[in-house]
């Protein structure tokens, strides 16, 4: 199964699926990398063998987001479609889903971490919202599932800051589910994921079904809004100052144009 796919790995363990991100180490992303991982939960979701899945990521970090450093258009519409647009399509799989985030989730990265029902974190997980210091607007649903998830006053302040949320904060906020050690990150996951398949999979998908009803929906709604004020604040000097202060790991020099 895994053959078929260039930079994740397929796997399974009883009832669990497993999709490995395999861009080591920082796992960055575009439309190649968020259309393999949606058409591996598509297959999950085909697959009656498979009641949960997991997320993981080979290295360093979960996922960096999008590598601006290198390729500064990442996430405009590259191929002629929006890569937050193709992301969508992970907000409509129908199993439980659990993010196994061994190490920073950043930007976009941060964005497919939330993405899931559940996080498995330790404190050396980092989460981080740093659209604004790269100079434009938040994407990949985050306007929408971040507040969700800890609450408006808190996403306000990770979205105007850009600031990192290490671990144990993000557990104490409610961004990760269940706290362990780097090293028992991946099994914990694995363990809620089986705890998970116990329960009868009809049953499950309809709760899950009801408990995120207009979920999908939302995400995308919010999506449509954030690439509206992607694409001009795409366009300023102010985001070419912050692709090169975050390459040259230094504040921006902001011009407010």
């Amino acid at each position: 199964m895994s053959g078929t796919y260039k930079d994740i790995g397929v796997s399974s363990e009883g009832h669990v699926g497993v999709v490995e991100i395999q861009r080591p180490p920082h796992n960055f992303f575009d439309n190649a990398l968020i259309n393999q991982i949606a058409d591996a939960f598509e297959a999950f979701d085909r697959d009656t063998n498979i009641r949960a899945y997991v997320l993981c990521s080979q290295g360093k970090s979960f996922c960096a987001g999008a590598d601006f450093a290198n390729r500064p258009q990442t996430g405009s519409a590259e191929s002629g479609k929006h890569l937050y647009k193709e992301a969508t399509r992970l907000f409509r799989s129908k199993k439980p889903s659990i993010a196994a985030v061994q190490g920073p989730a950043i930007g976009g990265g941060l964005g497919l971490a939330l993405m899931p029902d559940f996080r498995v974190a330790c404190p050396e997980a980092r989460f981080a919202a740093n659209f604004t210091r790269l100079g434009f607007h938040p994407g990949f649903s985050l306007t929408f599932t971040l507040p969700r998830l800890i609450g408006q006053q808190r996403a306000n302040l990770m979205f105007y800051t850009g600031r990192r949320i290490g671990g144990e904060e993000a557990f104490a906020w409610g961004m990760a589910d269940v706290l362990v050690p780097l090293a028992d990150v991946r099994k914990e996951a694995m363990k809620l994921a089986a705890e998970i398949a116990e329960s009868a999979p009809l049953a499950v998908m309809s709760t899950r079904e009801t408990m995120r009803r207009g979920f999908a929906d939302a995400a995308e709604i919010a999506t449509e809004r954030e690439l509206t004020e992607q694409d001009w604040t795409r366009k300023t000097e102010d985001f070419k100052e912050g692709i090169k202060s975050y390459a040259e790991k230094r504040p921006g020099n902001w011009k407010g144009r």
